[in-house]
């Protein structure tokens, strides 16, 4: 039998199945150049979600993972440690801003949801085809010791995802 297959309710199954032993860590903790970015998921009513799956991707050099993995906390919050990216090509050559590439998982969704954290809302040829007034949902803020970027579901003020 060919074709594709029905996907199914991806949680609240992660501990079975996705552990990942660097967790929210895609370098030292101590290393000099490294962030925190730390937000929180939320559902459509506004409400944190606290079984939720983060996972992140970035350019890296060729000494640094750049990927992690992290669940949400009983408050929907989410940390990762990670350094800032640089810049990448895009599929037109032209340069894309510094961004993280996220995953979230979480219950009631039939499949993940993607989107991208950016560190400023600047030239780049993904970020510039969304309605400028959405864009803020994918620009992280500093904060501390870092940056902030929360989640929305659904609901005012929802988080652009894209399809992939």
């Amino acid at each position: 039998m060919t074709g594709l297959t029905p996907s199914q309710t991806v949680g609240p199954f992660f501990a079975i199945g996705l552990p990942f032993e660097a967790g929210p860590y895609a370098c030292e903790q101590d290393a000099p150049d490294a962030i925190w970015v730390r937000g929180t998921v939320y559902d459509g009513a506004g409400d944190p979600v606290p079984d939720a799956l983060i996972e992140t991707w970035q350019t890296s050099p060729t000494d640094f993972r750049g990927f992690t993995r992290c669940a949400t906390g009983p408050d929907g919050s989410y940390a990762i440690r990670t350094r800032r990216p640089g810049p990448v090509p895009g599929p037109d050559g032209r340069p894309q801003a510094p961004h993280l590439a996220v995953s979230v998982f979480a219950r009631g969704l039939l499949d993940r949801v993607v989107t991208r954290i950016y560190f400023e809302d600047g030239a780049d040829p993904i970020l510039s085809t969304v309605d400028p007034s959405r864009r803020a949902t994918l620009v992280a803020t500093p904060h501390e010791d870092g940056y902030r970027f929360d989640i929305r579901l659904q609901g005012e003020g929802e988080t652009v995802f894209f399809e992939f």
